[in-house]
């Protein structure tokens, strides 16, 4: 399997019907629409309905992708899901959602790397299908993020939203005419190298505190102190290396495959906030056209915004063959990477 070659041959995306506007804020948070939007560039985000879980968001998701792939939910070896927000520690939210795909033979684990998680996980099961253990892989990316919330703090609460995005992944011989196993004539996505890294010693920076070892079992006293939410340390020194880091790679997914950032179609980054995100574009010396954007109309969703922004660009045309495009991300851990794939 040394000449494999791994595509990206389904994509799929799901964000809940509720939407929470920055108006809506206003009648609960001392906030405006403008200071929102101005800060962050965020018009309004989703959020799931009581009862409706981390797996479920990623079964909607993972049925688009699959749909688009041409396979059946009984043919996947391997399912990966990214996320900081499972239904349950324990089963993993995986195991939650292979039970709802009824994909019974596939293997399912959970991969916790905060808005880093998706390409986290995508080189995980890089690794699985070019060693040949496995041929179908579904890599999901879901979060609730609405349910880690203080919804008192306006300074962080107005960011976030709900949703999950997923891909089917495959492997194809580097000679191969046609890359697909079932001889489906269409385009694949091929992932030419994927980056990880992480920096546990600033870890801090994002934190939610409550529902680890740490802090449990629950108490009166660590619900009261809020540790059971999201938290956002050092904010502004967050910022200075988050958009460092975006950049570096971004930089990094280009130079290891001899092309430049400005070569790639898109820039398809975690969609932490605008303001990172026009800095990260000024860092790269590339115009914010270039840079894939949902955030305004869906906030952030963590580890699920790079696969939602790019099932919402192959699907609408944006994407199109031949087409270099970079996922650059910046997360809690702290984390950060990137990948090259090329169309």
């Amino acid at each position: 399997m040394g000449g494999s070659r791994i595509g990206i041959v389904g994509t799929g995306s799901y964000l809940p019907e509720r939407i929470l506007t920055n108006f809506d804020l206003e009648k609960v948070l001392n906030t405006n629409n403008e200071w929102i939007y101005q800060r962050t560039g965020v018009r309004e985000r989703r959020i799931a309905d009581p009862g409706i879980n981390t797996s479920d968001l990623a079964k909607e998701a993972s049925l688009r992708a699959m749909e688009m792939a041409g396979i059946s939910a009984k043919e996947l070896d391997l399912i990966i899901l990214a996320t900081i927000t499972p239904d349950t520690y324990c089963p993993s939210g995986a195991n939650w959602l292979e039970a709802k795909l009824g994909a019974q033979r596939a293997v399912s684990f959970d991969v916790t790397a905060a808005c880093c998680g998706f390409i986290f996980a995508l080189s995980v099961a890089e690794q699985y299908l070019k060693t040949g253990v496995f041929k179908n892989a579904l890599v999901a990316a879901s979060e609730v993020m609405s349910r880690c919330q203080d919804w008192t703090d306006r300074e962080n609460c107005i960011l976030w939203g709900d949703g999950a995005g997923a891909v089917v992944l495959q492997a194809f011989d580097h000679s191969a005419k046609d890359p697909l196993p079932s001889g489906k004539k269409r385009e694949v996505g091929e992932i030419l190298s994927l980056h990880i890294h992480s920096d546990g010693a600033n870890g801090e920076n994002l934190l939610l505190p409550g529902g680890g070892s740490k802090t449990t079992p629950i108490s009166y006293e660590s619900v009261d102190k809020k540790l059971h939410t999201l938290k956002m340390i050092k904010a502004n020194e967050s910022v200075r290396v988050a958009v460092k880091r975006f950049a570096e790679a971004a930089e990094e997914a280009a130079s290891s495959n001899g092309i430049k950032v400005s070569d790639a179609k898109w820039v398809i980054p975690h969609q932490a906030n605008i303001r990172i995100l026009q800095q990260m574009a000024k860092r790269l010396n590339i115009p914010l056209e270039k840079v894939y954007l949902t955030i305004e109309k869906y906030g952030n969703i963590s580890s699920a915004t790079i696969p939602i922004a790019l099932d919402e660009a192959v699907r609408n045309g944006s994407i199109q063959k031949g087409d270099y495009v970079i996922l650059t991300g910046f997360g809690g851990g702290l984390t950060w990477a990137s990948s090259l794939i090329k169309w």
